[in-house]
C-alpha cells in the first residue's frame, strides 16, 4: 500500500536525554554538600532518559501486576505478579543506592546525594518509586527496637535487589511495605480495630484487616495493631523463619487511578506472625518516623514530576510549528512554558533544601531539625497540590497529542494526585503544619531564620514574610487555626520558597516567582505571569545543557 500522506509538524522521539540536566538540581548538590556524588546522580540521569529505561517504564505500566491468590493444585499463595520490566527498574533503583543506602553511609551529604538519584530516576517511572521509598522510610522507625534493627537494616540498605518469597534474613537484600489504614478509619489510624496478641515467645498474632497495603509484594512490612497497651507497630515478615508462608491473605490489589505499575492490596491477617518496634501502645509515634520519610519524598516526587512534564512541554513546543511560528517562540506559549518552569525549579529548591536538613539534623543539628519538620509539612500540602495543575496545564501544551497514552503525559497527569493523597492528604497536611507550630516553638524561630537570609534582597519577599507573620497570630483560637490551615500551609511554602530562589537561582527567576507568587501579579492559570516577566531567560535555563 502507497503512502497516503506525508508526516510533517510533528516533534522527534524525546529519547537518549538525561534527567540530571538541571541547573537548579545540579547547583543545590554542590551547595549543601553533596557535590561528591554529583558524577552518580549524572550518570542515573542519563540511564532515566535512555530509550532502553523508556521501554521498561512503558512496559511497565502496560502490563500491570497481577494477583494470584492460588496455585493451580488450589493452595494459597497470594503472590503478586509483576511484567519483567518492573524488576528491571527496581533493580536500577536498588542499585544506584535510591532505597536505604543512605542510612549505612555516614557520609555528609548523603541524604541530599540519595534524594537528587530518587528526583532524577522517578522522572523515568514513578510507581515503583513506591516501595523504594518505603524502604529508605522504614530504617528510622525500624531503629526504635535495636536489636530488630540490627538484623535487618543491613538488608534493607543492601544494594541487592533479591525478589522472591524466600525467608527474609536469608536474602541478599530487602524491600519493606507499609500497613497502616483499614477501612473505616483512612488516615485515622487510632480507629485501627486489627488486633496483635503475644503469643508468649516474644512474637505477636495478628488479626484484622488493611484496606490499603502498599507494596504488598514486599519482604517487611511495618504493620499498626491494636493491644491491650494501645496502638502499636509490628515487624511482620511475608515468609517466616522456618520458610512457611505468614498468615497475610491479599483479597485483592487496587485499581488505582494511576501508580499502575505499583500495586496496593487489601490484606486479611489470619493469626499473622509479627514482632514489637518501639514501645507498646505507641505505634503511632514510632511510625511516624516512617511517614515523615515517605513525605519527603513525596514533595521530591512532585517535583520530579513537574520536571518531566516540563520537559516534555519544552521539547514539543520546540518543534511544533503553528500559525507561521515555533510555538517556543510565541508571546503566550512562551509565558506558559516560563511560568511552569518558575515553579517546577521553586518545587525543586525546597526538595532539595528538606534532604539537606534532613543530613543536618541527622548530624545532631535541632535547628534544621526544628525546621526541616515545619517545613515539609507546609511543603508536602502545597508542592504536591501544585504538582496535579502542574501536570495538567503542561500536557495541555501538547495538545490532543499530549492527550493520547503514547506521550507518556496521561501517565504523568494521572501519578501527580497520588503524591498529595499519599501519607495524608491535603487537610491531613494542613494540621500537622498547625501541630508543628504548636508543639514546636524552634520549628517557627528556625523558619524565619531560613526566610530572613533573603532579607532585604526583595521587597516583596519581605512583605509576604510580613504578611506570614501577621498570620501566624491569629492561630491562638483552634477553631479559627483549622479555617486557616490551608492558607497558612500555603503560604508558608511559598515564602520560604521566595527565600530559596532569590538566594540561589537566577535573578529572572526569582522576580518571576516575587512578582507572581508574592506580589500578587498572576491570575489563576498558568501563563499569566506579568508583562515585565523576563521570559528568555527563565525558558533558557529551563532547557540548559549543563549547569557547570
Amino acid at each position: 500500500m502507497s503512502a497516503t500522506h506525508e508526516v510533517l509538524n510533528q516533534a522527534p522521539p524525546l529519547t537518549g536525554f538525561t534527567t540530571a540536566d538541571d541547573p537548579a538540581l545540579l547547583e543545590a548538590l554542590r551547595r549543601d554538600g553533596g557535590g561528591w556524588g554529583e558524577a552518580e546522580v549524572r550518570e542515573l540521569g542519563a540511564r532515566a532518559g535512555s530509550q532502553e529505561t523508556q521501554e521498561h517504564s512503558r512496559l511497565a505500566e502496560a502490563h500491570p501486576p497481577v494477583l494470584r491468590t492460588h496455585d493451580r493444585f488450589g493452595h494459597r499463595v497470594d503472590e503478586v505478579e509483576f511484567h519483567p520490566a518492573w524488576h528491571a527498574l527496581m533493580a536500577a533503583a536498588v542499585e544506584s543506592g535510591q532505597h536505604a543506602a543512605p542510612w549505612a553511609q555516614a557520609r555528609p551529604g548523603a541524604h541530599l546525594v540519595r534524594a537528587a538519584k530518587f528526583y532524577v530516576w522517578a522522572q523515568a517511572e514513578p510507581g515503583h518509586g513506591c516501595p523504594i521509598s518505603m524502604t529508605y522510610a522504614a530504617v528510622p522507625a525500624l531503629r526504635a527496637q535495636p536489636e530488630l534493627a540490627a538484623l535487618y537494616e543491613p538488608l534493607l540498605a543492601s544494594r541487592s535487589y533479591d525478589y522472591g518469597l524466600r525467608p527474609p534474613l536469608g536474602k541478599q537484600g530487602l524491600i519493606a511495605g507499609m500497613s497502616m489504614t483499614e477501612k473505616q478509619g483512612g488516615s485515622d489510624v487510632r480507629a485501627n480495630t486489627t488486633t496483635a496478641v503475644p503469643a508468649g515467645d516474644g512474637s505477636y498474632v495478628i488479626t484484622g484487616h488493611k484496606w490499603f497495603t502498599s507494596a504488598p509484594m514486599s519482604d517487611v512490612f511495618l504493620v499498626l495493631a491494636q493491644t491491650p497497651e494501645g496502638l502499636t507497630c509490628f515487624l511482620m515478615p511475608r515468609v517466616l523463619p522456618d520458610g512457611t508462608r505468614n498468615a497475610m491473605r491479599l483479597q485483592r490489589l487496587k485499581d488505582k487511578l494511576g501508580n499502575r505499575s505499583n500495586a496496593s492490596a487489601e490484606i486479611e491477617y489470619e493469626r499473622a506472625v509479627a514482632w514489637p518496634v518501639g514501645e507498646l501502645g505507641r505505634g503511632v509515634r514510632t511510625i511516624v518516623e516512617m511517614v515523615n520519610m515517605t513525605r519527603l519524598d513525596c514533595v521530591i516526587g512532585s517535583a520530579s514530576g513537574m520536571r518531566a512534564g516540563l520537559r516534555q512541554a519544552l521539547h514539543h513546543t520546540a518543534h511544533r510549528r503553528a500559525f507561521g511560528a515555533e510555538l517556543i517562540d510565541q508571546p503566550l506559549m512562551r509565558n506558559v512554558l516560563a511560568d511552569l518552569a518558575v515553579e517546577s525549579e521553586a518545587a525543586t529548591l525546597l526538595a532539595m533544601r528538606l534532604a539537606a536538613a534532613l543530613d543536618a539534623s541527622e548530624a545532631g543539628d535541632a535547628s534544621e531539625a526544628a525546621l526541616r519538620r515545619l517545613a515539609l509539612a507546609a511543603g508536602k500540602y502545597w508542592v504536591c497540590k501544585r504538582g496535579s495543575a502542574h501536570a495538567a496545564e503542561a500536557l495541555e501544551c501538547l495538545g490532543g497529542n499530549g492527550y493520547v497514552e503514547e506521550s507518556g503525559m496521561p501517565r504523568l497527569y494521572r501519578e501527580a494526585p497520588l503524591l498529595s493523597i499519599w501519607e495524608g492528604s491535603g487537610n491531613v497536611a494542613a494540621l500537622d503544619v498547625l501541630r508543628a507550630l504548636a508543639k514546636e516553638p524552634a520549628g517557627q524561630a528556625a523558619y524565619f531564620a531560613e526566610v530572613d537570609a533573603a532579607a532585604g534582597a526583595d521587597a516583596r519577599l519581605d512583605a509576604a514574610a510580613a504578611r506570614l507573620r501577621g498570620l501566624l497570630g491569629e492561630l491562638s483560637d483552634p477553631h479559627r487555626a483549622q479555617l486557616l490551615a490551608r492558607r497558612v500551609a500555603e503560604q508558608l511554602t511559598l515564602v520560604l520558597q521566595g527565600s530559596l530562589l532569590v538566594r540561589h537561582s537566577t535573578p529572572a527567576v526569582a522576580d518571576a516567582f516575587c512578582a507572581s507568587r508574592l506580589g500578587g501579579e498572576w491570575g489563576h492559570a498558568f501563563g499569566t505571569l506579568p508583562t515585565g516577566a523576563d521570559l528568555g531567560p527563565i525558558i533558557d535555563r529551563a532547557v540548559a545543557k549543563d549547569a557547570r
